[in-house]
């Protein structure tokens, strides 16, 4: 007895010393289920060797994706097939699995043929179901000569290329190239995944919103919100509006310091997008499955509109230039008279812009809007009148249902910030709830779709320590205010909680004027918002994340990323 005891602490102590030798890869967002293989089965990947198996041609940007990753990041070679080779043994197979296929699969693996089936699955991989109701999971088997990822979407094979990213070492040399053995399933908790960025108080070129995307992409959200034009500047080519661009998109100087400020730097600052670029930046964005949802601010924030079409203002013949200070204006006038004529040029514009997006949605702002110049307009007092609408409130409601009705009209759907709210929501559209979470609770219970980014806890813009390493806005959003962060407001019921769509992190920077200052302010916070979106609520603990952040900041270090190391210390 005593020998079979020794012997079985001895078995013990082994497969206690296995796992300290294999923890857990770090893996940022946590995924739904994952079990460890043993080390024996990682794969290694072997330059010129490894090929990337890919079941059909929807798969080839996520195959690129991966193989240009490796390539930049491991100066490893690894190859494009469309044919499987039942012999191979350097093989990351991509699969994407149809409903319709599951029989010719099943078939496929039980005669270990794949030359005379169609190419959908390499021999001896899993065949577990996948959830045909969530096409946005993926499973990942990683064997030692084979890494197999599977999905009824592309856009979950590529969500599965992103965790394998995730199981390479973090480091430029590390040879060989070995990934854990590992086998997951995983799915995000909501259908709403997005990033914000503002381009309108600085502007970013097209290399750095492409860099900007693929950030979103390795954490695996789904939409770019794209903040195109506001008060300080109008970022997207109109040819039916020229001066939008040559008058709109650029400012004479910006206020130096916090808002209110300390004089002016006088240095000019401007910028925009071709609508050739625009398409550039789409085509980009899809192949990452990511949606860019563009904003044009309406019917306030539009000094750079009234600075370059000033007939559209309710004070048309006080003197308007594109505004060099930040926040909300009284003094002054950034709003659309709501004539014809405003209305004309809006469908102009929208009609442009959503021949440019494919993205159903179009954000059309609604937010902050300077009441108090209707109010002094004696045409928008006549309006209210004729409409019977009750104030000015009311008129907003009547601007927003009017683009409504024009952008329904064109199949597409208007998000607004939850100032569309006021005087009557406008029946079919999407509410981002930024003035924390009441109005999102109050279009949830309305049975309209919300997206929720309350500034205390979703805008990146703010300061991420109490002291922080350079200039921000004069708020503190620490990073675990973002992990805890719950989007789902306890007071919905299970049916108005459905309404949730998801949520969305926030980048305005009118004091970020560089990308290495966009960076620094978007990790780790990124991280953090990615497992609020994705994880299974009940996987999120905030001291394991900051453990699994370690391995990430290497991974930062490694692809040149920007962070503040105060978080390493």
């Amino acid at each position: 007895m005593k020998i079979f005891i020794s012997m079985l602490s001895v078995l013990l102590c082994l497969q206690l010393s296995s796992f300290a030798q294999y923890p857990a890869p770090a893996l940022i967002p946590q995924p739904v289920e994952m079990k460890l293989g043993k080390t024996t089965d990682n794969f290694t990947i072997a330059n010129h060797s490894t090929q990337v198996f890919i079941s059909d041609s929807s798969l080839r940007p996520s195959a690129e994706f991966l193989i240009n990753f490796i390539k930049k990041y491991y100066l490893l070679d690894i190859t494009l097939t469309t044919i499987a080779d039942a012999n191979s043994k350097h093989v990351i197979n991509l699969i994407r699995e149809r409903p319709e296929q599951e029989s010719i699969i099943k078939t496929a693996v039980a005669q270990q043929n794949i030359q005379k089936t169609p190419a959908l699955i390499k021999p001896g991989a899993p065949t577990a179901k996948i959830n045909l109701e969530n096409p946005e999971q993926y499973k990942l088997d990683v064997k030692s000569q084979s890494v197999t990822i599977r999905s009824t979407s592309a856009a979950g094979v590529f969500y599965g290329i992103q965790t394998l990213i995730q199981l390479l070492p973090p480091s430029a040399k590390p040879f060989p190239l070995q990934v854990k053995a590992v086998n997951i399933t995983d799915y995000p908790r909501f259908a709403y995944r997005g990033m914000h960025l503002d381009v309108s108080r600085h502007f970013f070129d097209v290399n750095f919103v492409k860099k900007y995307i693929d950030y979103l992409a390795m954490h695996k959200l789904n939409y770019f919100h794209w903040h195109l034009t506001d008060d300080h500047g109008w970022r997207i080519e109109i040819k039916k509006h020229p001066r939008l661009t040559t008058v709109g998109a650029s400012r004479d100087g910006s206020i130096i310091g916090l808002y209110p400020g300390k004089g002016n730097d006088n240095i000019r600052h401007g910028g925009y997008y071709t609508q050739a670029e625009i398409k550039e930046v789409i085509k980009y964005a899809a192949d990452r499955y990511i949606t860019i949802i563009p904003e044009i601010e309406m019917p306030g924030h539009s000094m750079a509109v009234l600075a370059a079409y000033p007939e559209l203002s309710t004070t048309p013949n006080q003197p308007k230039k594109v505004a060099e200070t930040w926040g909300i204006f009284n003094k002054f006038n950034n709003v659309l008279l709501p004539s014809e004529q405003t209305f004309n040029f809006l469908e102009e514009v929208l009609t442009e812009v959503m021949a440019l997006f494919p993205s159903p949605y179009v954000h059309i702002g609604g937010d902050e809007c300077s009441k108090i110049w209707w109010k002094q307009s004696a045409f928008s007092q006549q309006l209210i009148k004729e409409k019977s609408l009750k104030d000015e409130n009311g008129l907003q409601s009547y601007f927003i249902h009017r683009i409504e009705k024009f952008v329904n009209s064109k199949g597409k759907t208007i998000i607004g910030w939850d100032e569309i709210l006021d005087g009557g929501l406008a029946p079919n559209a999407i509410v981002m709830s930024w003035r924390g979470e009441k109005g999102g609770i109050a279009a949830a219970k309305q049975k309209h779709k919300v997206i929720m980014t309350p500034e205390n806890f979703m805008y990146f813009n703010h300061s991420q320590f109490l002291k922080d390493d350079s200039l921000t806005a004069a708020r503190y959003l620490p990073l675990a205010d973002v992990y805890n962060y719950e989007p789902v407001p306890a007071v919905l019921t299970p049916a108005e909680a459905k309404y949730i769509w998801g949520a969305q992190g926030n980048l305005w920077t009118e004091y970020i004027t560089n990308p290495a200052k966009v960076e620094y302010m978007l990790f780790p916070r990124l991280d953090a918002l990615t497992e609020v979106l994705w994880s299974p609520k009940s996987k999120r603990n905030f001291v394991d994340f900051q453990e699994r952040l370690k391995q990430q900041f290497r991974r930062y270090d490694m692809m040149g990323i920007k962070y503040s190391k105060r978080y390493t210390l």
